[in-house]
């Protein structure tokens, strides 16, 4: 031992002896780390599995609210325009929202969630931040029932902006066009024209926007034009309308379905 201390004789036994033990080692050891490689892999595995799916019920709850937000944020647009519509009317205003639509070619009519609890009453006006809608046709205690302008019961005198003429706006079933009936051919009346309420019959104040006029065809064998026009209101769009109180409300002596300039 000495002399292998001195001269290092073994070193080279050693280093052989640890060569060939090498393989063996390893192969005696390979279940055990095989198996806590497996282990610590698997768990990884298991660990970004529950993590990715974490993220993406996290992703999902996020693209919900986003959603959400999104919904109101159009809410408070539409809002902000229909205030900022209502500091144009003079009268007394409640904002209300439209519970069911009933959009029958028949019979045009909007469920509101305020009612005489709320001090509707029968004929009320009622608009969104561009123009005439309709009027309230029934009231419940928490509920009424408003007719569109383009109900084909309904009817609303109007008058064009630009130089008074006065006319009677009829509704057809279709909530992009009103006629014009008894226009004369003569008659100072063109596309583009805007068409406000007449005030007359006392139902609606005077200068409220209701349609644009679309089409204006002379018919030279006949004694009227035939005349047409858009309502300015988004009546296939909006959710919540204006209910108007009038500084003195029309008798309720007639049905708000056939108004005129005459009622």
């Amino acid at each position: 031992m000495t002399l292998d201390h001195r001269q290092h004789h073994a070193d080279t036994l050693r280093a052989t002896l640890s060569l060939v033990m090498y393989p063996i080692q390893a192969i005696v050891g390979l279940p055990a780390s095989t198996g806590n490689w497996l282990a610590e892999n698997l768990s990884s595995r298991q660990t970004l599995l529950s993590h990715n799916k974490e993220l993406r019920d996290e992703q999902l709850l996020l693209k919900i609210k986003m959603q959400k937000l999104e919904s109101l944020e159009a809410e408070n647009q539409r809002l902000r325009e229909l205030l900022g519509s209502s500091f144009k009317v003079g009268e007394k205003t409640l904002i209300a929202e439209l519970v069911a639509v009933d959009m029958d070619p028949f019979s045009q009519q909007l469920l509101l969630n305020k009612g005489s609890l709320d001090k509707v009453y029968s004929g009320q006006p009622i608009l969104d931040a561009n123009g005439v809608m309709g009027q309230v046709l029934d009231v419940g205690p928490v509920s009424s029932t408003a007719i569109l302008i383009t109900d084909p019961s309904h009817a609303i005198p109007v008058e064009v902006n630009r130089n008074g003429l006065r006319a009677i706006a009829l509704g057809i079933g279709d909530t992009n066009q009103l006629d014009l009936p008894h226009i004369p051919n003569n008659a100072d009346i063109k596309t583009g024209d805007l068409l406000v309420t007449s005030g007359l019959g006392g139902r609606f104040p005077a200068g409220y926007p209701v349609a644009r006029v679309t089409a204006v065809t002379n018919n030279p064998g006949a004694s009227f034009a035939s005349v047409a026009a858009k309502p300015t209101a988004k009546l296939l769009s909006t959710r919540e309308i204006l209910l108007v109180w009038l500084e003195k409300q029309p008798e309720q002596k007639e049905s708000p379905r056939t108004e005129g300039p005459e009622s």
